[in-house]
């Protein structure tokens, strides 16, 4: 009797499982016109098509359920629905989770940073032996396993056990510049690795492990390609993927040998130090993970540690952060952006295992609270995650108050989680200005744009019409509905710039959507063996993100993707791929297969979505189709999709040369009426068609127009710079030729159509001779506030000028007074011989920031105005020119159709004739251009920090 209740509810628990699996299931697939046999015996991911967060809900409904706590190698290891019901039945009760133990010794913030940054480190060997001379008894490294704190690694610690890898690597051949592949989970096999490999004087190549042992043949697979083109000699990984060497070598031939980290530190003799420079190869990332077309990102050590500085300045991150991260380390914010960052700065690292944060994310905030945790990072879906999943009881307690910044990036960022999860977390001591979007991708080490600290993130409200046709992101009214929605994720870093072009590489104005280019130290030179993706890569010394954004007031807003990829979990993955995959699959039609991204209202991660079409109609065939399809997806990117829609033949829109057109695909699926009934293909077609006509023929005529009005500026400048080189250089009196000139502006500004407004002309009147100190936005400034203040005047502008034989004459009739901008003492000097009695004291006028740049902002202003303004006792005018950057900026020679604003300021009288007059003087003018211009301040403020030389890089376009 007692075995037969035993069964009786063992089958009860068996059906309680099934029935929570089938609720499951149907709530995914809700729009499939069939349903699933569902057995014991049903794949979770190739038969019922539950990806790693499908299966994290069902995990969290099996415990309310049941009451009772799993372990989180379930997620990983459990294939089948019989595979749950047994770990269920050796679970153990449970009730609320408990939080993670504080650490017994060393854990809480800051309390053992007493040494900074490794400023002088040119390569990462360099960083690890700074640290371990300066503090290596300082821990470094908290690793968890289980809920539990298992491993603390100091940077002595860390430096040991790396040389010691190393030595091993060393003894086995691996020399200078040779690729070592890793695929390893997060933990201390794979930081020691990590440094093991570069110590020997490779170059490791992270690659994500297999998440189930069962699919390790499979997984290896994926990655043959990988190993392949970086011709890796050796893979570090764990035991259970050495049986599989002889496979790898016959699909790698040169790999060598398949070892792990306990072989690897045998005794193999002292290690014979490698020397490194700045600009040998760090690191290879590739960018494609698991899709059949990686790419491998080649990043230098200067790269590396320069976006390291530059994350770091932008955030003021300093020895007493600690960083929580749960990122896995084969990805590049993971790696980069949370370790090296980490280790650069002397920081503590919290690890935590991303199975860890999945199964149960309240672990993560749990980790912060414990360790004062100041900086962590997730994608968007790992808020998002937090939002649904975590209930109040889990976190009774909870204290976030010293995390001062959540960065949130590698996936687009959704506007209502950056909203919602302060909202939700306000009540633990979240800040609101502590989420902060980011921006940033693998060519650029790992980041890019960063917020500034302590603002709350913008979300920027836009028409949507507007958009949608012209790319124009008109900000919309406070009433207006349906407006679209983008979270700016920050200013360029330091050093580095961003420009938005079109299609031909001209730069847009703000607010035009177009293609996201940057340049900078941290920048890729390119892909490991792969030219053809390299040139494409490339524009001049310009490198294409492959993103659509815009720029608004100094800001990032990313839009979208330019090629269609689809970003699911922080994973890249891209469509044709998976079209060519399941069209070869019998009973699909081949060539009519769309792979999609879709965000819907509930979710704000992107979801993976296939719609296939097949003549196929009985259940049973269905069936068999939904189970093949998903075992296909799941072998090429190791995830099912979302949503499997099987269609009829028609369905999936093209064009008349019958490619696939997926963005108009999307559109009918998002909206319901993919494969309706009662409206036929030909229609649906015909409608999309007619809805993308319009945009295109609006953008190809605002092309054309903007091209001919800028010609037409362009003819009518040099016409009339012909006129006026005549009378410039033939006319005796100087006056004379200055009020040519002047003329010659004013007729350019007014056939040009650019209306210049003038505020405050009578500030001019009240002085014969002044100091006139400008900002400069645009190549057109000099032109502008020619034509608009009747003031002789003239300018002081940089030496490098008169080296054009046609400019240099004109420039020296118009004595106009040359100064080189690199050296202060000069440009002073030559501003005091200008303002000297001989001189007759005429007016002057300088651009304070002696450069142009592309980006909005007003830049610092050099000081040789001032101190002469100062000892010659003459007042000073500020004077700020809006409107001249969106008319023509930095870096692009086409003129657009816009007006001017010109604002002079009251005058200014120096109190002094000394140094400290001429500071306070250039502080003031500098505050009144700021406060009228409109534009964000791009002096840094901060002081610099210790062993770096503060500095502002100019364009070299000014």
């Amino acid at each position: 009797m007692a075995a037969m209740s035993t069964d009786n509810g063992a089958d009860e628990q068996a059906r309680l499982l099934l029935e929570l699996v089938r609720q499951l299931e149907a709530e995914l697939h809700s729009g499939r016109p069939y349903s699933l046999t569902i057995d014991l015996d049903a794949n979770l991911e190739r038969d019922l098509g539950l990806d790693s967060l499908a299966r994290v809900e069902l995990l969290g409904r099996i415990e309310k359920k049941f009451g009772v706590r799993l372990a989180e190698a379930v997620l990983a290891q459990a294939e089948t629905v019989r595979d749950l019901l047994n770990c269920l039945k050796g679970a153990t009760s449970s009730s609320a989770p408990a939080p993670l133990p504080l650490p017994a010794e060393g854990g809480q913030q800051g309390e053992e940073a007493t040494v900074g940054e490794a400023v002088h480190a040119t390569t990462l060997v360099d960083l690890l032996s700074w640290h371990e001379r300066h503090h290596g008894a300082q821990l470094h490294l908290n690793i968890y396993g289980e809920g539990e704190l298992r491993e603390r690694i100091t940077f002595a610690g860390l430096s040991h056990r790396a040389t010691e890898v190393a030595a091993g690597l060393q003894a086995m051949g691996i020399g200078a510049g040779q690729s070592v592949a890793l695929m390893l989970p997060s933990g201390a096999d794979y930081f020691v690795s990590f440094f093991g490999v570069l110590l020997a004087g490779g170059v490791p190549v992270p690659l994500y492990p297999p998440a189930r042992l069962s699919q390790i043949e499979e997984h290896l697979g994926r990655h043959v390609t990988i190993l392949n083109n970086c011709q890796a000699t050796l893979l570090i990984t764990i035991p259970e993927v050495r049986p599989l060497t002889r496979l790898l070598q016959a699909q790698a031939p040169g790999l060598g040998a398949v070892q792990t980290v306990a072989q690897l530190k045998g005794p193999a003799g002292e290690l014979q130090p490698r020397p490194l420079k700045a600009s040998d190869t760090a690191l290879l990332q590739y960018t494609s993970g698991s899709t059949g077309d990686p790419k491998g990102v080649v990043l230098t050590h200067a790269n590396l540690l320069a976006n390291i500085r530059a994350m770091g300045q932008a955030i003021d991150a300093s020895p007493k952060d600690v960083f929580v991260s749960w990122l896995p380390l084969y990805h590049d914010m993971g790696l980069i952006g949370a370790w090296l960052g980490s280790l650069y700065y002397g920081c503590q690292l919290v690890i935590m295992s991303p199975l860890a944060f999945l199964v149960r994310p309240e672990s993560w905030l749990w980790a912060i609270h414990h360790h004062r945790g100041t900086l962590s990072a997730a994608p968007n879906f790992g808020y998002e995650l937090c939002l649904k999943r975590i209930e109040e009881e889990e976190i009774s307690g909870l204290d976030l108050s010293s995390w001062r910044l959540a960065f949130n990036g590698a996936e687009p960022v959704s506007p209502a989680t950056v909203e919602d999860f302060p909202a939700r977390f306000k009540g633990y001591g979240f800040k609101a200005a502590a989420m902060a979007p980011v921006y940033g991708l693998a060519e650029s080490a790992v980041g890019l744009a960063f917020p500034t600290p302590g603002e709350p993130p913008a979300i920027d409200r836009i028409q949507r019409q507007p958009f949608m046709e012209t790319g124009q992101a008109l900000p919309a009214p406070e009433d207006e509905k349906g407006c679209l929605r983008f979270v700016a994720c920050g200013r360029v870093l330091a050093g580095h710039e961003i420009r938005i072009v079109d299609q031909n590489d001209q730069v847009l104005a703000e607010r035009q959507e177009g293609r996201l280019q940057f340049r900078g130290p941290s920048a890729t030179s390119g892909y490991l063996r792969d030219s053809e993706k390299t040139r494409e890569l490339f524009h001049g010394s310009w490198l294409d993100s492959g993103d659509l954004a815009y720029l608004a007031e100094g800001e990032v807003y990313i839009s979208s993707r330019s090629k269609d990829i689809i970003i699911h979990g922080g994973r890249n993955i891209y469509p044709s791929e998976l079209e060519e995959a399941v069209g070869c699959i019998s009973g699909v039609r081949k060539g009519c297969v769309a792979v999609f991204g879709s965000r819907s209202e509930k979710s704000s991660t992107e979801k993976l979505i296939v719609v296939a079409e097949t003549r196929a109609q009985a259940a049973e065939e269905l069936q068999q189709l939904t189970k093949e399809i998903n075992a296909t997806v799941t072998d090429l990117v190791g995830m099912p999709p979302d949503q499997l829609l099987l269609m009829p033949p028609h369905t999936i829109l093209k064009t008349s040369s019958g490619k696939l057109r997926r963005s108009a695909t999307r559109a009918l699926f998002e909206e319901g009426r993919l494969g309706g009934r009662g409206r036929a293909v030909w229609y649906q077609l015909a409608r999309v068609a007619g809805a993308g006509l319009l945009p295109q023929l609006g953008r190809g005529l605002s092309w054309l127009l903007a091209r001919l009005y800028g010609a037409y500026c362009w003819a009518l400048y040099l016409l009339l710079a012909l006129l006026t080189a005549l009378p410039v250089l033939l006319l005796p009196r100087p006056a004379w030729r200055r009020s040519v000139a002047r003329q010659a502006a004013k007729i350019l500004a007014i056939l040009s159509g650019t209306p210049i407004k003038v505020q405050g002309r009578e500030f001019l009147q009240q002085h014969r001779s002044m100091v006139l100190v400008a900002n400069h936005a645009s190549y057109l400034d000099a032109m502008l506030i020619s034509a608009a203040l009747d003031v002789d005047f003239t300018f002081v502008a940089k030496a490098e000028l008169w080296d054009n034989p046609l400019l240099g004459p004109l420039l020296s009739r118009l004595e106009v007074e040359q100064v080189r901008r690199d050296d202060v003492a000069q440009e002073i000097a030559a501003s005091r011989r200008f303002l000297s009695p001989e001189k007759k004291r005429r007016s002057l006028l300088i651009f304070a920031e002696g450069t142009t740049q592309r980006l909005p902002g007003l830049l610092p202003f050099h000081l040789g105005a001032f101190v002469s303004a100062a000892k010659a006792g003459l007042p000073l005018v500020p004077v700020t020119i809006r409107g001249s950057r969106k008319k023509m900026a930095a870096g692009s020679w086409l003129p657009r159709v816009g007006g001017v604003t010109v604002i002079v300021a009251p005058p200014l009288i120096p109190t002094g004739d000394g140094w400290q007059a001429a500071v306070e003087l250039r502080d003031r003018a500098r505050a009144e251009i700021l406060a009228r211009g409109g534009e964000p301040d791009l002096a840094d403020v901060r002081p610099p920090q210790r062993g770096r030389k503060k500095e502002n890089k100019e364009s070299s376009d000014g």
